[in-house]
């Protein structure tokens, strides 16, 4: 999304549109959202699609993947009916989204969730019996600078609702002075809030420069053969960074590593932790993250929704009280000053005179 400008076209990939990934398209302000793929296939109701079209951002669903043979950076293209054309020649064609079509998508998906829920529990289950290992201890987690032992920990991912829920606690952070996890672009929301991430865990695809050289110790996420992509990018860099070689998602590592080092307490926002979230992340994630939760459960407090929960909005009667409250110590001074009290003796005794008392 870096290189979209406001008011140009997107061209996508991106089969099942989630929901983070539809909040960045919004914010990046397209005049068209064109997807090669189905923004939703059916196989359970992604909310990516709505939420674009709530924002009034159009989308040209299912064009193909050979658009992005026939179109580059910059080219300009004129949009009819479905239809894409360059310089007068028909590249693509695809269907419009609408809100009532994405509804009826919508309920045959909630009719399809049964039998997706059931390859899910076969895939984790088998997923699962390889991956053992990864919660029973076989993974060698770094000794850092940074200290977990006994203090809550405060793991941030850039998944839905990540930045409202990170707001909502953003109190108990200034005062419980929690160690803060990064996990990739996970560190720059914490950034965004004035938080300096303590630790950055990832596989460093999705995190900026910034954030990598904001003086965080840096865990990088790599492959279980050991190939580890993110660090290439951090020694060119010059960062100097530790490496965790496991299976899973650095989301699961994250929280693995927070609770082997001692962590009292993880607060996790932004995390995966419902069937669509599993979805989104496709089979082949969902059993780490269904181990690893198993096993940090017992000092793990899910974030996620809190924001709507509890929003705080001042009552009707609060900026009157606050007035009340802001002038009451002006009125004290005046009653305990000489001159003020003779006043109030004189217009006491001028009421009196007037009502004939």
């Amino acid at each position: 999304m870096a290189r979209l400008q406001p008011g140009e076209i997107a061209v996508i990939d991106h089969e099942d549109l989630d929901e983070v990934a539809a909040r960045s398209l919004i914010e990046a302000k397209p005049a068209l959202v064109v997807n090669a793929r189905r923004s939703i296939s059916g196989r359970y109701p992604t909310p990516g699609p709505r939420i674009v079209l709530e924002a009034g951002i159009p989308v040209l669903d299912a064009v193909g993947d050979g658009v992005f043979q026939c179109l580059a950076d910059g080219d300009v293209v004129e949009v009819k009916g479905g239809r894409i054309y360059r310089d007068g020649r028909l590249i693509a064609q695809g269907r419009r989204l609408t809100r009532e079509g994405v509804e009826e998508a919508y309920a045959a998906a909630r009719r399809n969730v049964a039998h997706e829920i059931e390859a899910f529990v076969e895939n984790t289950l088998e997923y699962a019996r390889r991956e053992k290992d990864f919660i029973l201890g076989a993974v060698c987690f770094p000794r850092l600078d940074t200290g977990f032992a006994g203090r809550p920990a405060l793991v941030v991912v850039r998944g839905p609702g990540y930045l409202e829920d990170l707001r909502a606690i953003a109190s108990w952070i200034d005062e419980v002075r929690p160690v803060t996890v990064g996990v990739d672009g996970g560190a720059d929301a914490l950034m965004e809030l004035g938080v300096r991430p303590d630790v950055i865990v990832g596989d460093m695809d999705s995190v900026s420069d910034e954030a990598l050289r904001c003086g965080a110790e840096l865990v990088v996420h790599a492959y279980p053969d050991g190939r580890a992509p993110g660090m290439d990018r951090l020694r060119r860099m010059g960062l100097a960074a530790h490496q965790v070689a496991s299976v899973g998602t650095s989301e699961d590592v994250a929280l693995l590593m927070a609770y082997e080092l001692g962590a009292s307490l993880i607060v996790a926002v932004g995390t995966h932790s419902n069937i669509v979230d599993f979805f989104e992340k496709g089979r082949r994630g969902m059993a780490s993250t269904f181990l690893v939760r198993l096993k940090v459960g017992s000092i793990l407090v899910d974030a996620k929704g809190l924001s709507q929960v509890y929003r705080g909005r001042p009552k009707g009667s609060y900026p009157l009280l606050v007035l009340i409250a802001a002038l009451l110590p002006f009125a004290l001074v005046a009653l305990l000053s000489a001159p003020v009290r003779q006043w109030v003796r004189l217009f006491v005794i001028y009421a009196r005179l007037s009502l004939g008392f």
